[in-house]
């Protein structure tokens, strides 16, 4: 049952990612904005749901601080994993039009995040700076996305798609990938109790890549159609949105705790991940088998350190 519960989980994770995809692309074309903006808006917001559904709902029951966890590690995830497997499918480009700026707003918005955390628990007032940032950082894509549009000619070129279908596309996709991530996740984690994981090993490795499974899913299908641009600005935008919107949001229902270990290792594993891939952004180098390989052993390790740390099996 468990395993029937993960597969469903599975093929509506897939099969949104592919809507989503579709609909955004062709979003994008009716509105005069480049794919990559709508991978950074749209399609991130939509991919990064489960972490805000999370961090609410933990904050809600008193346990804030799962959602610290659940944003770092989804982020690492994000570059290691989500990255990192579509390359062995098939080399991704890194770059497009936009995408170095996008990242160095990733590689700042992490930055502020650990400087934040020096200074944690995380209040109202940490809520306030980083929401006030996502409003600054909204603004300057839609108007570079617009300007990037009219210099490619995009808002003369017809989508191709009927309004109702692209909406319908949307929605479906929007709506499937939390149902898909948490059916998946419930199965996945339910798997792991029958083989007698702890809750810290499975709160801290499966429910952060279980929430990174739509950024995963629709960076595999975006590859696969050849949407370079919006696989690239999905993972960009997702983290962008983790750090300053999710976390923001969930700051203010009660203060974020800040562990130790967090401080020691999360953090940092978070930022080295960013700036891992910041030579293939702005150099415009593809995302190889090879540094495929080295992305998913580094996730590994990761992995393999937690399990360590936290003892393994209980």
């Amino acid at each position: 049952m468990h395993g029937l519960l993960t597969g469903v989980g599975l093929v509506i994770l897939l099969v949104s990612g592919d809507l989503l995809v579709r609909g955004a692309v062709a979003l994008s074309i009716r509105l005069g904005l480049s794919p990559m903006i709508v991978g950074l808006t749209v399609v991130a917001f939509g991919t990064s749901a489960p972490e805000l559904l999370i961090g609410i709902q933990a904050a809600l029951d008193g346990f804030p601080g799962i959602a610290l966890g659940n944003v770092v590690g989804s982020n690492i995830a994000n570059v290691l994993l989500v990255l990192g497997l579509p390359a062995l499918i098939s080399t991704v480009p890194a770059t497009s039009n936009g995408s170095s700026r996008s990242y160095i707003q990733m590689l700042l918005a992490s930055l502020v995040l650990i400087a934040l955390c020096l200074f944690g628990p995380l209040h109202f007032w940490h809520a306030a700076v980083l929401l006030g940032l996502f409003a600054l950082l909204m603004t300057d894509m839609i108007r570079s996305g617009r300007e990037q549009a009219e210099e490619a000619g995009l808002e003369d070129f017809p989508s191709g798609m009927p309004a109702w279908r692209m909406l319908v596309f949307l929605v479906l996709g929007l709506v499937g990938l939390p149902v898909g991530a948490k059916l998946l996740i419930d199965g996945s984690v339910a798997i792991a109790r029958d083989f007698g994981l702890s809750e810290a090993v499975i709160g801290l490795t499966m429910v952060a890549v279980g929430t990174s499974l739509p950024e995963l899913a629709t960076t595999v299908v975006a590859a696969l159609r050849k949407h370079a641009d919006v696989a690239i600005g999905n993972v960009l935008g997702s983290n962008l949105f983790n750090i300053l919107s999710i976390l923001g949001i969930t700051s203010l229902f009660g203060p974020i705790a800040v562990g130790p270990e967090f401080l020691a290792r999360d953090l940092w594993v978070m930022l080295a991940a960013a700036l891992l891939i910041g030579p293939f952004v702005m150099s415009g180098r593809r995302i190889g088998r090879t540094w495929g390989v080295v992305f998913l052993l580094l996730y590994a390790g990761y992995v393999a350190v937690l399990l360590y740390n936290t003892g393994g099996p209980a």
